[in-house]
């Protein structure tokens, strides 16, 4: 084979290998909210509609 096309299957491989980690790493994360404030959700959602409520009325 030549060298271009070695070259080629090799830049081919790398960047297959590199879209299959990241999609990999998208599809198994946990969100950030969710690793956070664990537990704390319903203060803050408390909070939110006692500021909302605050401003309202």
């Amino acid at each position: 084979m030549k060298f271009e096309t070695l070259f080629l299957r090799g830049l081919f491989g790398a960047c297959v290998l590199v879209c299959g980690l990241t999609l990999l790493a998208m599809v198994t994360a946990k969100p950030a909210s969710y690793v956070v404030t664990t537990g704390h959700t319903i203060a803050a959602t408390s909070s939110a509609t006692a500021v909302h409520a605050r401003m309202a009325g």
